[in-house]
């Protein structure tokens, strides 16, 4: 909690708003011009990903068992060996194609379940990895073929709080859309009072977007605890490479922690019918004597914060999906 100067007193970070109603508050559409989100959509569609790809939760990932996913058309199984580490490849044993998800993990190396041929975790009869990495909070693996980019040796990683002194959640969602629908809709932070009046209030978007080093944008906004009980913030908005976009936190409580939201298309490029995973990761971190009860309570928090996480992901997927149909037909007013 915040020392209130001159005493030994702490100060809430809760206060009480008086301002209007939803249907008072001033309107934003013409602040959020469909040239900015557009043109900020393509400048992070034009910086390199290296061929990284958000798989998952780190936490999802366990000894002893392999994890499986689509990425981009490609089938991917992972798993950890003996010491933690993370290894990727192919989901087709290269025997006779079996799921390799359905293996157990035996001494550090994936086995099939239908032959017994056993992975270790580098080449193999055909079989070739993939770059995998994993970050303390998700894990990334790199599909060249996919991405058609020149590699980067790690993914693009941002600005986080030291993962020791926060707490850290991770929510997945999968919708009928493409990375790109869900990207715009967090480059466009003015609907957030409108579209989440459970979640915003007052926010008011102070800083776009110029290009360069200056390509972010500033909002301030206050979250909705419970009631008229509120929490103001000033937060920005960054993407630092085509499927993600983050906000971090950099004025009032909470500040330096972080929200990522990764857009990991499932389907490959121009799928007539793409679905696309929401992963985003919220780490959270206070300097409040109190966030060590915080940090303790840990495994009780998290289902909570995917809890509102799914809340918001629930009405801006939808939105995302709407917006790839009307793209589909040529109807999007962008």
């Amino acid at each position: 909690m915040r020392r209130l100067s001159g005493g030994g007193h702490w100060a809430s970070p809760l206060r009480v708003r008086r301002g209007p109603g939803w249907s008072e508050q001033t309107p934003t559409w013409q602040e959020a011009k469909p040239s900015i989100i557009s043109e900020a959509l393509g400048r992070a569609s034009a910086r390199p990903s290296g061929n990284w790809f958000v798989v998952g939760a780190s936490r999802d990932i366990v000894r002893g068992r392999p994890y499986g996913r689509t990425v981009s058309g490609v089938e991917v199984v992972l798993w950890r060996t003996q010491t933690g580490g993370v290894r990727a490849g192919p989901g087709a044993c290269p025997h006779l194609g079996a799921p390799l998800r359905q293996g157990r993990v035996v001494c550090g190396a994936l086995v099939c379940r239908w032959h017994g041929m056993a992975l270790p975790g580098g080449p193999f009869s055909g079989w070739e990895p993939f770059p995998a990495h994993d970050d303390g909070v998700l894990v990334w693996v790199r599909l060249d073929e996919a991405g058609g980019e020149a590699p980067l040796e790690l993914p693009v990683l941002p600005r986080r709080p030291v993962l020791v002194n926060a707490v850290e959640s991770v929510f997945t969602m999968v919708g009928r859309c493409e990375p790109q629908d869900v990207i715009a809709n967090r480059l466009d932070p003015w609907h957030g009072s409108w579209f989440h009046p459970y979640s915003f209030v007052d926010l008011q978007v102070v800083e776009t977007p110029r290009g360069g080093s200056g390509d972010a944008f500033a909002v301030k906004a206050s979250f909705r605890v419970v009631g008229r009980l509120v929490v103001p913030v000033r937060a920005v908005f960054t993407s630092p490479e085509p499927h993600t976009v983050v906000m971090h936190i950099t004025e009032g409580e909470g500040a330096t922690s972080v929200v990522e939201t990764h857009a990991t298309p499932l389907t490959p490029r121009g799928d007539q019918s793409p679905r696309t995973a929401v992963v985003e990761a919220v780490i959270a971190t206070s300097g409040r004597r109190g966030f060590a009860l915080a940090r303790a309570a840990a495994p009780v928090l998290r289902p909570l914060m995917r809890r509102a996480a799914g809340r918001l992901w629930r009405d801006d997927l939808s939105y995302a999906e709407r917006r790839w149909s009307l793209r589909r037909v040529g109807r999007f007013p962008g």
